[in-house]
């Protein structure tokens, strides 16, 4: 028989690792909730219909397709309505054989998109909601790349207040500064990089370019200029782009307003990307207005030292998927190396996919599963989340196992989480398991304890023991 495992690109989490996750998945709806963010879940699967189209050549290569399981053969007149709706996704006759007609969703917010236009009728506007589910990617794993993750995303819909990006930005901002994730945020407009194809001769090729400049940091000027070139771009349009984005390209992050001003000076003959530049600003004033830091950078501790966390303007930030219309922004993890672990933007006419024209929407996505490595590699999860309990009884049997269960049902009484050993193992046993769960507290409830109605506390960080009343016990528990 084989050995057993699980498919490439996803992963087992133990108890322990677990705890961890949730430990996030907690932080991130706290602060949803606290901005007015409604939940809302969607299936697994959507139509493949659904999500073709939607994110690109690249994405749409990346989509998990679901075979039809032939159970049930097809009326004709199913199979007419299926090849009339790829018709209108690929905008020409359709005829094959369908295989598949289903896909794990890709991410969540298309399916949030379709959500809203099936019950737009229902839903009171601007309507703000937040989602925390798996999706699924055909991708190659590799460090921080998953086939199968956790998605976390906010979005409101049915706005195009300004107010709306900035409030996402604190949201980021609060999230990794409780997390303890030292991060720079990097802003961004899709109006602008509009009016850098513009200025640079090519509006018609915008997507090419910001799928090339997208790249900018991992294959640097000659590798996007080489992209740039077998699109059609010629010597004089890159370097005109390279102008645009300053400093030879490189993605270096400048104070907000000084990088803004250059870049509306060099904009002047770009009706859409002066409109970029001076939405941008107005998001940064809104975020002054209302985030905790004044919108001034924050000081993170990080081992030994501290690492200076805010947010930056990035030109060459581009962001690959093609339904941004305004703000883009992406997060990065400092002192780890790591991709995004974060990002998003406007999207005005996201539903206008489905039929819905002209409901503007904004949204942001938090990677948990690169959360999760970033806080592992930076140690910044708390030290008990681990042990789950808080503490453990021993269990020495006979009255001794009658008197720890009436103590174990106090603790719990007084909300602190607690375990007995099920059994009357040896003490040394017991000790061992106490020790490989990572308690902080071990409880013994000997003979001495129970003729005294007290109960000795044995404090595993530091070693010290104690006897005590179950009174004082409960308050030392409780102080953590």
């Amino acid at each position: 028989m084989s050995k057993p495992s699980i498919p490439q690109g996803t992963r087992d989490f133990s108890p322990a690792e677990v705890r961890k996750r949730q430990y996030i998945f907690n932080t991130l709806r706290a602060i949803f909730e606290l901005y007015g963010f409604q939940p809302l879940e969607t299936p697994a699967m959507e139509n493949l219909t659904t999500l073709t189209g939607k994110y690109g050549e690249e994405g749409d290569r990346l989509i998990f397709k679901i075979l039809n399981n032939g159970l049930h053969e097809k009326k004709e007149e199913d199979k007419n309505k299926l090849n009339a709706e790829w018709e209108k996704v690929l905008s020409k006759p359709y005829s094959s054989p369908v295989v598949t007609e289903r896909a794990l969703r890709y991410d969540l917010t298309i399916p949030f998109a379709r959500y809203v236009v099936m019950n737009q009728n229902d839903l009171a506007f601007p309507f703000r909601r937040y989602q925390m589910q798996p999706v699924w990617r055909a991708d190659r794993p590799q460090k921080g790349r998953y086939r199968e993750f956790w998605q976390c995303d906010c979005d409101v819909v049915g706005s195009t207040s300004l107010i709306n990006e900035a409030e996402l930005l604190c949201i980021y901002e609060e999230a990794f500064v409780k997390l303890g994730v030292p991060f720079i945020i990097q802003v961004n407009s899709r109006k602008i990089l509009a009016g850098m194809a513009e200025l640079c001769g090519h509006p018609d090729k915008l997507v090419d370019m910001t799928v090339a400049i997208d790249k900018l940091d991992k294959i640097g000027r000659a590798g996007v200029e080489g992209e740039l070139l077998g699109k059609g771009f010629d010597k004089n349009a890159i370097d005109r782009l390279f102008v645009l984005l300053g400093e030879g390209g490189k993605p270096i992050y400048f104070s907000k307003q000084e990088q803004l001003d250059e870049l509306k000076f060099k904009m002047n003959g770009s009706e859409i990307g002066t409109q970029g530049v001076k939405e941008l600003e107005q998001i940064l004033e809104y975020h002054k207005s209302i985030s905790k830091y004044g919108g001034r950078n924050i000081d993170m501790p990080l081992g030994d030292g501290a690492m200076q966390s805010g947010i930056n303007v990035s030109f060459s930030l581009a962001r690959g998927l093609n339904y941004y219309t305004g703000m883009i922004v992406e997060v990065v993890a400092l002192g780890v190396q790591m991709g995004s672990i974060g990002g998003g933007g406007r999207y005005d006419d996201l539903t206008g996919l489905f039929g819905l024209k002209n409901l503007s929407g904004v949204g942001v996505s938090f990677g948990v599963d690169r959360i999760y490595d970033v806080m592992d590699e930076l140690q910044v999860f708390p030290d008990q989340l681990a042990a789950g309990a808080q503490a453990m009884l021993v269990n020495f049997g006979g009255e001794n196992e009658t008197y720890a269960l009436s103590i174990l049902q106090q603790l719990r009484a007084s909300n602190i989480a607690a375990e007995i050993y099920p059994d009357a193992a040896k003490f040394d046993k017991q000790m061992k398991y106490a020790n490989k769960r990572g308690f902080a507290y071990v409880l013994l409830p000997g003979d001495d304890e129970r003729n005294n109605k007290k109960i000795s506390v044995k404090n595993f960080a530091t070693g010290e023991q104690k006897l005590m009343s179950i009174d004082d016990c409960i308050t030392t528990l409780a102080a953590g």
